[in-house]
């Protein structure tokens, strides 16, 4: 679990910014986003959705009018505000940026659905369904890096955003048997799924709602060593320093469980990827690979149940791995360059 901050940060002598303000790139001509971002993460968890979130908030192409701090699975240590203190992750983060984004960040319920029908009371569902229905040309990207709690909600109070949006979601298992996967493997060895299985069973059976998936399979290539690390985010500066300091400690916290290891998973960073990182030609990430499959129905147990006559979802069997991490590394250096400057 991420390091919840107890003393509020203090941005001395930082240069203040907002969302939807790209002050690095002031040499650019301007170019309004093509798309809007609903950012979906369980901040309070693994620090790979803090390089995701700070990622997309240097991406211009997109604009982030809400980002959403959702609970972890019930089985995590502490008390159940797994999403008040994930929204408090999320506040220290943009101190350390800079950023003035208080009006953009809400926290999610705090536990998942009971059931398929019931969605829970939430300011971030009234967010999510307020700016879904709002109107915008654009498209609407729901990134999901977590489970599926508020979305879910949202969509079973208000049906009708399901063809205003769509979800990237990073979770559920492979599609395709491989030869190293359990096949008897328990829900809780896919922890996005795991987290609200019946909020994803909403999202997948929701006719009108377009889903691109990322499964296990695919996440788990996105590894980045530490010693790239240290030198491509920690070597940047203060914020990328910030970043590398929170996946070592959370290495450093279950060494006792797991014996050293020199990469970590930043599974999360898909979302930025598949969302602001359109090529010039293309209207999508031209150089990852999906598959378009029925939607599946999902079981208690996460595994799938095939729908030949459902809609089709996209999976995502590769990911531009190179891309996502060197774009993360440039954008860091071209913050902190700026920063310096007009420190």
């Amino acid at each position: 679990m991420a390091r919840v901050p107890t003393d509020r940060f203090v941005a001395r002598g930082l240069p203040r910014w907002r969302l939807g303000e790209h002050p690095w790139l002031a040499d650019a001509p301007p170019v309004p986003p093509r798309a809007r971002v609903i950012v979906d993460n369980d901040f309070a968890g693994d620090p790979d959705d803090l390089f995701q979130l700070v990622h997309h908030v240097l991406s211009p192409a997109v604009e982030i009018p809400l980002v959403v701090s959702s609970h972890l699975r019930r089985d995590a240590p502490g008390p159940a505000t797994t999403a008040t203190d994930g929204l408090r992750v999320v506040e220290d983060l943009c101190a350390r940026l800079g950023l003035d984004a208080a009006d953009r960040l809400v926290a999610g319920a705090e536990e998942p659905l009971v059931d398929v029908r019931t969605p829970r009371a939430s300011a971030a569902v009234d967010a999510i369904v307020a700016e879904a229905l709002r109107d915008d040309p654009r498209p609407l990207f729901y990134a999901a890096g977590g489970g599926l709690t508020d979305l879910a909600s949202a969509y079973l109070r208000h049906p009708e955003i399901a063809r205003r949006l769509v979800v990237v979601w990073i979770g559920g298992f492979e599609h395709d048997p491989l030869p190293w996967l359990d096949a008897s493997a328990p829900v809780t060895a896919e922890y996005n799924l795991s987290t609200d299985v019946a909020a994803a069973q909403v999202v997948f059976d929701a006719p009108d709602l377009e889903v691109w998936q990322v499964p296990r399979s695919t996440y788990r290539t996105c590894v980045m060593s530490d010693a790239e690390m240290r030198v491509r985010v920690r070597g940047t500066g203060p914020l990328g320093r910030h970043l590398y300091d929170e996946v070592r400690a959370e290495m450093v916290k279950h060494a006792h469980l797991r014996p050293q290891a020199e990469a970590y998973v930043l599974g999360d960073s898909p979302l930025v990827l598949l969302t602001a990182l359109a090529d010039f030609w293309e209207a999508g990430p031209s150089s990852c690979e999906h598959v378009l499959v029925p939607k599946p129905a999902l079981r208690d147990d996460g595994r799938y149940a095939p729908r030949p006559d459902a809609p089709p979802m996209r999976v995502y069997g590769r990911v531009d791995v190179r891309l996502m991490h060197e774009d993360l590394h440039a954008k860091l250096v071209l913050f902190e360059r700026w920063r310096a400057g007009a420190a």
